[in-house]
């Protein structure tokens, strides 16, 4: 019998970023949003200026300064979704367990059932047989 995930042991959530490896973080962030927004303000000037390929620029540079904070604090909070997870996984209701004397059974059934998910691929593949340059 395996172990519900209940009782499995948590996972160690590795600890906030702290110090100088968080500052240079925080600095990395603060170049990349001064960088997005002069480009957004110099794509935005040439976009109003008649330069219809800057709009797509004018776009992409809000949403590359999100993509920024988003990896940020991803970086500033490492093991965050593992422990999410893991919280997650706790809160599921257990797989039922199978009572010795029905495990043949049990397993009789899954071979049944894969016998049949077979057969029904062997049965579309030859009903509908593709042939080159005609539609499948």
């Amino acid at each position: 019998m395996s172990e519900s995930p209940r009782d499995a042991p948590l996972p160690e959530a590795p600890e906030r970023l702290r110090g100088a490896a968080a500052l240079r973080l925080h600095a990395t962030l603060l170049v990349g949003l001064a960088l997005c927004g002069f480009a957004f303000w110099f794509e935005l000037r040439r976009a109003e200026g008649g330069n219809a390929l800057s709009w797509a620029y004018v776009f992409e540079w809000p949403l590359l300064g999100i993509f920024a904070v988003y990896m940020w604090w991803k970086f500033l909070h490492p093991g965050r979704d593992a422990a999410r997870e893991a919280a997650r996984a706790r809160r599921r209701p257990p797989k039922p367990v199978v009572a010795p004397q029905y495990e043949g059974m049990l397993a009789a059934w899954e071979e049944h059932q894969r016998d049949l998910a077979a057969r029904q691929a062997a049965e579309d593949v030859t009903e509908r047989p593709w042939r080159p340059g005609g539609n499948p």
